[in-house]
This record gives structure tokens, C-alpha cells and sequence, in this order.
């Protein structure tokens, strides 16, 4: 389908979910392949999800688009009466009035760089204060238990998410981007100081080894996102051991339990590869098979480490509906979530690029259930 096509369906007042059918139908017509191995005769468990809000207005549109699991909102940055029970379960019971499952909470580690983190003690090493901090993030995960929340998320990142700025889009669009060479701040040390990867470990082993213990006892899943995006070692003073699958799989063997895994982000993993379009299927097959990923951040990139931008779902190096095949050949039964869509002319809250992905993820699975 041409982009004229496109701007056709969507002028005839087509629904986001029903022009993404009828693209992944063209790109299966212009690219015919059998369904992956493994996979004729499995059965898809996996459903679209969404990550990026639960006020009313919000659980209304996913209401309507039937996107009917959600990962919620951080309740608060720090554990006051908004992490509570009592709050949580509340919170529980108003998503589900929509007709919408709460799978997934974010505990107060976040994607923030460590000069806006929530908790920095745990990334920087300092105790007492980040004894203080761990003592609360497994607050937080026995209260979400309690509260019938059973799955949190979480990052372990100094750097935050790098990014270099932006590149143009299709049509009026704006892609944001990642180049390594033309990064301003590429030899800018962190507030961190240098963290060799030694360091680096000893304070995850330190964080894992506290809370994993919890999360099993209270049977929470949690899901650590990778370093957003692969750099080199060295990058700004840091060596960002969760920069690559390599370290991936050496964080998931610290401390091994059905209960630590990943928040596959698989634009970002994709962002760690030479060659995503090739490379990323066995990424997924690896830590798919043996049920390390509780989550997916399913968006698309062009490019690959150190030089990528983040594309429309659509349109960039990875095959998504090949992407989808493997998930549902290793068994995966979570959320294909939107994540990092382009900015569209006019619409500066994201809210069409997340529209249009939701849409394109639910022709995806119904695509991919259909085979075999």
C-alpha cells in the first residue's frame, strides 16, 4: 500500500484498527511466507496492552478500541498514601469498571536520568539512604499483591534514554533520533561520576538480592526495562551493563527466579543490534523460551546501534508481524504494548501515532491467529 492508499482509507473515515488490518494484509500480499517454525499449530496468548495512562479518558478509548489490559500509572514518586492498599485497590476496581484488566504496575524506578531519578541512592550506590529506598520499592511490591496487582515494572538506568534529536517523519511527522557520532553530550559525565562495570553489577546484585526474595514470597512479576539505547562502554563516564542481550542474560542469571525477568522493550533491544532486522528474532526466541519476558514493548525502529530513529510501527527495519510469529511460537502470553511514537504535525500529545500503533497490533494478532 502506497501512502496515497493510505491517506485515501483513513479520508473515507476508516477506523485506525481497520486500516491496520488491510496494511498488514498488503505487506503479507507483498511478502508471503510461511508461518514461522513452531508455530502452525500453537495458540496466541498474547493480547494488545497499552502503558500510557488510566485517567477516565483514557480507559474510555481503550474501552472502545478493545485494548483490554493496561499497565496503570505510577501512583505517586514516592511511597506515600497513593501506594497504600487500600489506594491501589481502588484503582484496581476503576480500571475494571471500564471492562479493562490492571496487569501491570511501574514501582519508582524509572527511565529518568539519575539527576531527575526517583530513588538515585539505589542507582549511585549510597547507603543507608538506599537501604531506605529498597525497604520501599518492596513496600510497593507486597502492597500491589495485596491490592490483586501482580506484575510491576522497572529501570535500572543512569543514562535515562539518550537521544540526539529528531529527523523527519513520513509526511508530517518527526522521528525521534539517535547518533551516536553528532551526540552533544556523548563525553559529558554524569552526576555519577565514572561506573566501571564492575560497580555497575555489585549495585544491581545488591538491588536483586534484596527484592527478588519478596517478589517471589508475594508471587509479583518483575520486569526490568534495558538500557534505552545500546551504547559503547564507557558512554558519558558509564559502562551500561543492560546495554546489550549479552548483559541481559548475565542480569537474568544473578539471581534466578520465575519471578525476575524482563520488560522486553524490543525497540529497544532492537536499538542495541547491528542488524535488528536480522538479529532481533532470536533476541525474542532467546529469553521467550525461557519465560524471562513478562512484557513487550512492541514498537519499530529504522537504523540500529548508534544510529537509528523511531519510526511509525510500520515502517521500520524489523518485520513486527515476524516479530509476532516468534512470540507466539516460544508461548508468550503478555502485552504487545505501543511505546515511542513519532510526533505527528498537530498532535503534540502523541495521541494518533499511539491510535494508529494500537490499531496496527491488534490486525497483527488477528493475522497471526489466523495462521495454522
Amino acid at each position: 500500500m502506497d501512502r496515497r492508499e493510505f491517506v485515501r482509507l483513513a479520508g473515507s473515515g476508516m477506523a485506525a484498527g481497520a486500516i491496520a488490518e488491510t496494511l498488514v494484509s498488503a505487506q503479507a500480499a507483498r511478502n508471503p511466507r510461511a508461518p514461522a517454525a513452531g508455530t502452525s499449530n500453537a495458540k496466541v496468548k498474547f493480547k494488545v496492552g497499552t502503558q500510557h495512562g488510566d485517567s477516565d479518558e483514557i480507559l474510555k478509548a481503550m474501552a472502545a478500541f478493545g485494548c483490554n489490559n493496561i499497565c496503570g500509572s505510577m501512583p505517586s514518586r514516592a511511597l506515600d498514601e497513593k501506594w497504600s492498599v487500600e489506594a491501589l485497590t481502588r484503582h484496581r476496581e476503576k480500571v475494571e469498571s471500564y471492562g479493562i484488566s490492571l496487569d501491570m504496575m511501574p514501582i519508582t524506578m524509572t527511565s529518568a536520568s539519575i539527576d531527575r531519578a526517583e530513588m538515585p541512592a539505589i542507582f549511585l550506590g549510597q547507603s543507608p539512604e538506599r537501604d531506605r529506598n529498597i525497604d520501599d520499592i518492596c513496600q510497593q511490591i507486597r502492597n500491589c499483591a495485596k491490592a490483586g496487582i501482580f506484575q510491576v515494572k522497572y529501570n535500572f538506568t543512569i543514562l535515562g534514554i539518550p537521544r540526539s534529536g529528531t529527523a523527519k517523519g513520513r509526511g508530517p511527522s518527526r522521528y525521534s533520533e539517535f547518533v551516536l557520532a553528532t551526540d552533544k553530550n556523548k563525553d559529558t559525565p554524569t552526576i555519577a561520576g565514572k561506573v566501571p562495570e564492575d560497580v555497575y553489577w555489585q549495585r544491581i546484585t545488591y538491588f536483586l538480592e534484596r527484592v527478588v526474595p519478596v517478589a517471589e514470597e508475594y508471587k509479583v512479576k518483575m520486569g526490568c526495562h534495558p538500557q534505552d539505547p545500546g551504547v559503547p562502554k564507557g558512554y558519558r563516564g558509564i559502562d551500561a551493563v543492560l546495554a546489550s542481550p549479552d548483559g541481559l542474560k548475565k542480569f537474568l542469571s544473578i539471581k534466578e527466579s520465575p519471578y525476575h525477568g524482563l520488560n522486553f522493550c524490543q525497540g529497544t533491544v532492537s536499538e542495541q543490534l547491528e542488524k535488528p532486522g536480522e538479529q532481533i528474532f532470536d533476541v525474542i526466541r532467546y529469553f521467550g523460551s525461557r519465560k524471562k519476558i513478562f512484557s513487550v514493548h512492541f514498537r519499530n525502529i529504522e537504523g540500529g546501534f548508534g544510529n537509528f530513529r523511531e519510526t511509525f510501527i510500520d515502517n521500520g527495519s524489523v518485520d513486527m508481524l515476524k516479530a509476532a510469529r516468534v512470540y507466539k511460537e516460544v508461548g508468550y502470553d503478555g502485552m504487545l504494548m505501543p511505546d515511542h511514537v513519532p510526533n505527528v504535525d498537530g498532535d503534540p500529545d502523541h495521541m494518533q501515532g499511539f491510535a494508529f500503533a494500537i490499531g496496527y497490533i491488534k490486525a497483527i494478532i488477528a493475522a497471526v491467529s489466523a495462521e495454522g
